[in-house]
């Protein structure tokens, strides 16, 4: 109730504070819901379809900053967590592996982008900020791929590594133009499992 020490405009902040406060609640519970999980990688089906509504493309907008294309054009995974669940630190090694003919499906290009814990670029010597199907990766001897994730070079996989910060951080998988197992929700990414340090 409005009194003589409390004026109107008083109640309109706080009324205003409460309601993009269950605001960014409701996209944020939206978002866990609808999300999809596999291998500690999350997507969100449905972003830049037209006329998916407005909680749904706040929602996409809340897990993918950035420009979210339709689905046909391009598909988006985030992790910020490895294989058994432990939030990515530059203090362990990681390696996410390819298994031959696994790479993501597509008709454009794929890309794995390193985040810090304010999702900024990793300033590295290499200035790598992603790795892709255009990164030059060498497979291994069955065909498969491993990108070795951590903080220094990976001794004889320079090729294939993605530099890491020192602490936390997040990673992004784009694939631009996905086939259709991708489309279809068949594709599962590779989880990203902590390296096994060599006796």
């Amino acid at each position: 109730m409005t009194g003589p020490d409390r004026p109107a405009r008083t109640d309109v902040v706080q009324g205003a504070l409460v309601g993009v406060g269950l605001a960014v609640v409701t996209v944020e519970v939206l978002s866990r819901v609808r999300a999809i999980k596999v291998n500690g990688w999350v997507t969100l089906p449905g972003c830049g379809v037209p006329g998916n509504g407005f909680l749904t493309r706040a929602a996409c907008t809340w897990m993918f900053p950035g420009p979210v294309n339709v689905p046909d054009e391009a598909t988006y995974w985030r992790s910020h967590v490895d294989a058994a669940g432990r939030l990515l630190s530059g203090q362990r090694s990681y390696v996410m592996h390819f298994p031959a003919e696994g790479l993501p499906p597509n008709e454009a290009f794929w890309s794995l982008t390193m985040g810090d814990a304010s999702n900024r670029f990793v300033p590295n010597p290499l200035r790598r900020y992603s790795v892709s199907d255009r990164s030059g990766l060498a497979p291994n001897a069955d065909g498969s791929v491993d990108v070795h994730i951590q903080t220094t070079a990976p001794v004889g996989h320079e090729s294939n590594w993605l530099p890491a910060p020192s602490g936390r951080f997040t990673l992004w998988l784009r694939v631009y133009l996905p086939g259709r197992v991708i489309l279809d929700g068949r594709y599962a990414v590779p989880p990203v499992t902590e390296a096994v340090t060599p006796p």
